[in-house]
């Protein structure tokens, strides 16, 4: 048996919801949408998808 990570080889595009609205990517965002998406907390997602078995 083939032993592989979850996810892998699946294809998404990063989708986040800023200010309200939802967005792929902040290239049409002006300077204070922009510096509220570089203030915001991040979350870390090491280890949610790691399967411990």
């Amino acid at each position: 048996m083939e032993e592989r990570k979850v996810g892998e080889g699946v294809k998404f595009e990063r989708i986040r919801r800023i200010t309200g609205y939802l967005v792929g990517t902040t290239d049409r965002f002006n300077n204070g949408k922009r510096a509220e998406e570089r203030d915001r907390v991040k979350h870390s997602t090491t280890g949610i998808l790691s399967t411990n078995k």
